[in-house]
């Protein structure tokens, strides 16, 4: 199992937050999703296949939230 957390600088308040965890728990492969407002950054835990870092991030710039 891998394991990251990234700072994403555009989340603002508790819809932000749900929406990352909802759409990157709906990925294969991604295990545990915690997005965090007040530090602005999420961490996220996968099994390599089927996810991967790639598509994670992939999914968070397609949703609106990139990370840095």
């Amino acid at each position: 199992m891998a394991s990251k957390t990234v700072k994403i600088p555009k989340i603002n308040c508790k819809h932000c937050t749900g929406t990352i965890e909802r759409e990157l728990s709906e990925m294969a492969g991604v295990t545990s999703v915690k997005a965090d407002v007040s530090s602005k950054t999420v961490t996220v835990e996968w099994n390599e296949p089927p996810a991967s870092w790639e598509k994670i991030a992939d999914l968070l710039k397609e949703i609106g939230y990139p990370a840095q």
